[in-house]
């Protein structure tokens, strides 16, 4: 049954890291509250594994490894006729776009300050981590250090989330 469970597991956290609506993290605690037979290392590993396997295909869109749908490609990149509000659109985006290069630069030239921001984010989920996972795919992270950064850093926090359920059960329903 412990088995079953872990399957389930690793498939709702590889769909909630495809799909930011759903909570991994009040499933594990469900869970774990209900289902007190389940390891707690075992949990944190296969939600950890399951989440970064999610992201692992933003992270490979956003470098440009993968080629979206064709659905999605076309409605991406179709030509439109020029527009006012798409002219507009351009010129107060233009700020945004010049600060992503001018970041992508500076990851470039430091490799470890993507790597430290991508780990905290996949521990503490600040920047979001959806955020990190697309930027590191942008700035070219090296596909080990994304997948050992995330790795570590999802198994520790559903490791520790896993572990002592009742205490975040607490603290989302406001004890």
């Amino acid at each position: 049954m412990v088995l079953g469970w872990l399957c389930l597991a690793l498939g709702v956290a590889f769909g909630s890291a495809i799909v930011p609506v759903i909570s991994v993290e009040v499933f594990v605690i469900g869970l774990m509250t209900s289902e007190s037979g389940i390891p707690w290392l075992a949990m944190g590993a296969v939600v950890a594994i399951g989440q970064i396997a999610g992201k692992l295909l933003y992270y490979l869109a956003a470098r440009g490894s993968i080629r979206l749908p064709a659905v999605l490609h076309d409605r991406l990149h179709r030509q439109r006729p020029p527009s006012a509000r798409r002219e507009r659109w351009h010129l107060r985006t233009k700020r945004l776009r010049m600060w992503l290069e001018s970041l992508r630069e500076r990851c470039h030239r430091h490799p470890h300050w993507m790597a430290s921001t991508y780990g905290i984010s996949s521990i503490v989920g600040l920047p979001p981590f959806m955020a990190t996972t697309v930027l590191a795919g942008l700035v070219r992270m090296s596909l080990s250090m994304f997948v050992a950064a995330g790795l570590l850093g999802r198994f520790v926090r559903f490791s520790v989330l896993a572990a002592c359920p009742a205490v975040f059960a607490g603290l989302v329903h406001g004890a």
